[in-house]
């Protein structure tokens, strides 16, 4: 029997729908020998008490009394001017921990004090959310093997191996942070005290001196997909719970559903096929079915409700593989990313066990990336760069790909690890850049197939060519899914924002190395399972087209049922 849909793995459960009439979903009974207090609004953290430094019985140049003010003056202007927050946090600190957490509230503090931007940067009022997350998450390194020193390894080594600086400034915990029970008292989620034993604020807290922030997981059931405690039924708590601990990014999974909020229509993405479903998980849905008012969603706003109430502001990420269509209506429920798919796993093509390889979730994707846009991205799991037996042709794909696609970029490898060609690759400043453009938001779109027709779903050969558009040009992302090297090529009639005509600088954004000028079309080799980035310019450097691009010619013959709003009479 298939295990795609089985409540009991990883990343699967029994579906969740509902009739168009039902706008509200029934309370989930709460566990037995739990309550729910009222928890109280968020308290702003103490200042730090100060003092004056006391001078040694010691005589002093002058120049070593004006350098020992000068650091007095700064000492007080970082405990002054740093958040009461970051100040508490450094106050519990001991140790190694406590010098990274001076370090950096000094180097605020000076950068301060002249005028120059602190580290991190934070994004400006209005803007959380804007772009994809960068970062790391546990789950495709670790699994369950998780403790509070691999956390503080996976931040230091985004500091020292210059992630941090690109924009990989998450630390994101997945699974398996819990006990099997919650407080029977409070009601409250339990961190595990043998993987984190100063408790998961203490972890935040450790997270945060470092200038980074910190990420934690939950799920929308009665159990996480590896079976702990979930929020079904909890969910004013456990956001208050996180808001109190520190927590800056919610995953949030969609395991352990009961009967009870299930609906009477199914939509499950590997059970479409393009111009047709076969829905294994029940009856699929009519075209116009509002998936905005089922079941599935309603679980997910709850969530995004409680969050609200916290006074916290927590990047909501929904992890529900794309069930009910939510790129439909995630952003209804707050979410500034959701899963589009089901796992990943570090293989080419094809599945295993529950899990998938690049190829099927790429063929899908090129049917539905325009739904990506600013404060709200498909998200098509975490990046598996550094694990498994890829081909350097085939991590390269990946990485360009989801950053084309404007997925977020969250490292699942372990970093003290990773070898140099793998690090070179997340290091790529102008893949990076264009992931995190704050100019243009969309997504790249495919504007040819390639081998097939256009909207053809194939999960061996999806669409090879896409672009989109950045600050600094036209950008081309040219995939060969064949097993062995060819050539590729395609007018630039068929690249939106190009002329048809057109002469236009083209730069190789792997190599760095500008390949001269094209007249009308390009044609260059690529290499099995490599994918080309190309930036186009026009001679001398001038941006191409920086209005909004139109759709690809193929849009004309782009399957309806990839369409939302559905079109006043549309059919398939």
């Amino acid at each position: 029997m298939s295990s795609q849909h089985d409540a009991s793995l990883r990343h699967r459960s029994p579906p969740g729908a509902s009739s168009p009439s039902q706008q509200s979903a029934p309370m989930a009974t709460q566990a037995a020998g739990t309550t729910s207090p009222k928890v109280a609004a968020d308290e702003k953290a103490p200042t730090a008490t100060k003092s004056l430094p006391q001078t040694p019985n010691t005589s002093f140049s002058p120049l070593t009394i004006a350098g020992l003010f000068l650091l007095s003056f700064i000492g007080f202007y970082a405990t002054f001017t740093a958040p009461s927050d970051d100040v508490e946090s450094l106050s519990k600190m001991k140790g190694v921990d406590k010098l990274v957490g001076t370090a950096l509230l000094l180097n605020n503090a000076v950068a301060n004090a002249i005028g120059l931007p602190t580290r991190p940067a934070k994004p400006q009022k209005g803007e959380f959310g804007k772009l994809p997350p960068m970062g790391f998450n546990s789950w495709n390194a670790f699994r369950c093997d998780i403790s509070e020193e691999k956390f503080l390894v996976a931040a230091d080594k985004l500091l020292e191996l210059g992630l941090e600086k690109l924009g990989y400034d998450y630390v994101n915990i997945d699974d398996c942070w819990s006990t099997h029970e919650r407080d029977p008292n409070t009601g409250r989620l339990v961190p595990d005290p043998i993987k984190f034993p100063d408790g998961i604020k203490g972890t935040a807290d450790k997270i945060h001196s470092r200038g980074l922030k910190f990420g934690i997981y939950g799920t929308a059931g009665e159990e996480t997909c590896a079976h702990y405690p979930a929020s079904l039924g909890h969910e004013t708590l456990d956001a208050q719970t996180w808001a109190d601990w520190g927590v800056d990014f919610l995953k949030y999974d969609n395991c352990g559903v009961p009967d009870s909020w299930k609906d009477p229509y199914s939509y499950y993405p590997e059970d479409w096929y393009g111009t047709y479903e076969n829905q294994t998980g029940g009856p699929a849905a009519p075209l116009d079915y509002d998936w905005s008012k089922s079941l599935q969603a309603e679980r997910f706003y709850r969530m995004r409700d409680a969050i609200k109430k916290t006074g916290r502001e927590m990047y909501y990420s929904l992890c529900n593989w794309g069930h009910g269509h939510s790129e439909r209506w995630a952003r209804q429920a707050g979410a500034a990313s959701w899963r589009m798919w089901g796992d990943i796993v570090p293989q080419w093509e094809g599945k295993k066990e529950w899990s998938w390889g690049f190829m099927p979730i790429v063929n899908y994707a090129s049917f539905f990336a325009e739904y990506t846009d600013f404060y709200g991205h498909n998200d098509f799991d975490m990046l598996e760069v550094g694990n498994g037996n890829l081909t350097d042709a085939e991590t390269r794909t990946h990485f360009a790909l989801w950053a084309g696609l404007k997925s977020p970029l969250l490292i699942g490898t372990p970093l003290d690890q990773i070898e140099a060609k793998d690090l070179a690759v997340l290091k790529n400043k102008e893949i990076v850049a264009f992931n995190q453009d704050p100019v243009y938001g969309a997504s790249i779109l495919p504007f040819k197939w390639g081998i097939n027709p256009a909207w053809t779903w194939n999960q061996t050969h999806p669409a090879e060519f896409y672009s989109g558009q950045s600050v600094k040009g036209i950008n081309v992302f040219v995939m060969n899914t064949l097993d062995v090297s060819t050539t590729k090529s395609f007018t630039f009639e068929e690249v939106p924002g190009l002329r048809k005509y057109g002469e236009y600088e083209v730069k190789d954004l792997w190599t760095g190395k500008k390949l001269g000028v094209y007249h009308g079309a390009w044609r260059g080799e690529v290499e099995a399972h490599d994918t080309r980035v190309l930036l186009f310019t026009e001679k001398g450097g001038k941006h191409p087209h920086k209005g909004k691009l139109p759709k690809p010619a193929i849009w004309k013959k782009k399957p309806i049922s990839t369409v939302w709003p559905l079109p006043k009479g549309g059919k398939e």
